[in-house]
């Protein structure tokens, strides 16, 4: 009997050496076609399905409209309705034609009740045209890496050029969740609009639900076509641990939302692996006490994560020519989990400052030794 148990447990143990146990990251799985989880501080991707997948993108898109309005400096101005705004099909805010509105209360129309003529009027009054807008959206999605991605309007209506993917939306809301005017709007659950020239008062309530459904959201924007389907970025913050998360195509993309933030915040812990100022590492005597970081780098990192984690420091090798100095920055230190880069960040040389000998230092010295008869 106990040889029979014991053969039972070498078969046992020998299964499961053979097939280890799968982890947590790649078990979880969700609805959508497309989907991301990305950590806000440092842009590592915590879990991705297909996140590279061009696909239509519907409101979400306005997003990058909203951020092109809030750096455009014109948020206090107050700009007319056109016709042609009022033409734009689809979700609306009911602008008049003729209608006086600020900007900011465009915005918040744009992002709260994703209104398609907040859209067009927004566009205009930033860039004079919608074309024009356009134009302006694709070159900063150029300028955040957005290379998979392509815009032809302000609002995400459906046209064939008009794409994007999982990973390049997380990479646009990530920037724009820099923005204290933006983190405001998108995390604003009910907007009051004072009376304009052709409307009394009006309040709009925001649209993502996330913010009623999960207690740790912090914004968001929603998107539906018949094309794209169910559309969804949202971000939330829990212990320090701010994330964003997008879906594409998603018939359950409230509930697949929370299972990643779940997820993430149960199994990541925001760790400072660079600190701010004086990088100590075994380098050439030129950088020796010389090279610093000018800010610090948190990653998120699960205990595991901790123990493994690897530095790579690669520095610009040092001439010998007289007061030679590297360029800015001397080198990139490269943070790694096995062969996969996590993050990096550049690492600057400074020389240490000589100590300058004040000019009534050197005169009063010059004069004392005419004094005294001493040289010094």
């Amino acid at each position: 009997m106990l040889k029979r148990a014991f053969l039972f447990f070498l078969c046992f143990s020998i299964v499961f050496s053979i097939f280890p146990r799968t982890s947590k990251a790649s078990a979880m799985h969700v609805s959508a076609q497309s989907a991301v989880l990305m950590d806000q501080s440092s842009g590592r991707v915590l879990f991705q399905q297909n996140s590279k997948e061009k696909l239509p993108i519907a409101s979400i898109t306005k997003v990058m409209t909203a951020i092109l309005a809030i750096e455009s400096g014109k948020m206090n101005r107050t700009f007319t309705t056109s016709q042609e705004a009022l033409r734009t099909e689809g979700s609306s805010i009911y602008l008049k034609v003729g209608e006086r509105m600020k900007l900011r209360d465009l915005v918040y129309g744009l992002m709260l009740r994703s209104g398609n003529d907040a859209s067009r009027a927004i566009a205009e009054a930033v860039a004079g045209s919608e074309h024009g807008f356009v134009l302006l959206m694709n070159e900063k999605a150029r300028e955040l890496g957005m290379t998979d991605s392509h815009f032809t309007n302000p609002n995400g209506l459906e046209h064939p050029k008009h794409y994007s993917t999982a990973y390049d939306m997380a990479l646009m809301m990530r920037y724009a969740m820099g923005n204290a005017t933006f983190r405001e709007v998108t995390g604003t659950k009910l907007h009051r609009v004072p009376e304009t020239n052709k409307e009394a008062a009006r309040v709009w309530k925001n649209k993502n639900k996330m913010l009623s459904l999960y207690k740790y959201a912090t914004g968001g924007k929603t998107g539906f076509t018949k094309v794209a389907h169910r559309t969804l970025i949202s971000t939330a913050s829990k212990n320090d641990l701010n994330l964003v998360a997008v879906t594409l195509n998603d018939g359950d993309d409230w509930k697949d939302h929370q299972t990643m933030f779940d997820w993430a915040f149960d199994r990541f812990t925001p760790i400072e692996v660079v600190k701010k100022g004086k990088i100590r590492a075994k380098v050439h005597k030129f950088y020796k006490h010389h090279i610093y970081a000018e800010r610090s780098l948190v990653l998120p990192l699960t205990n595991d994560e901790k123990r493994k984690i690897q530095k790579r420091l690669v520095l610009i090798k040092p001439r010998n020519v007289k007061n030679w100095e590297p360029d800015s920055p001397a080198g990139r230190l490269s943070l790694f989990l096995g062969r996969t880069e996590l993050a990096s960040l550049p690492i600057y040389y400074k020389q240490a400052k000589k100590k300058e000998t004040h000019f009534w230092s050197r005169f009063s010295g010059l004069f004392q030794s005419i004094l005294t008869g001493t040289n010094r």
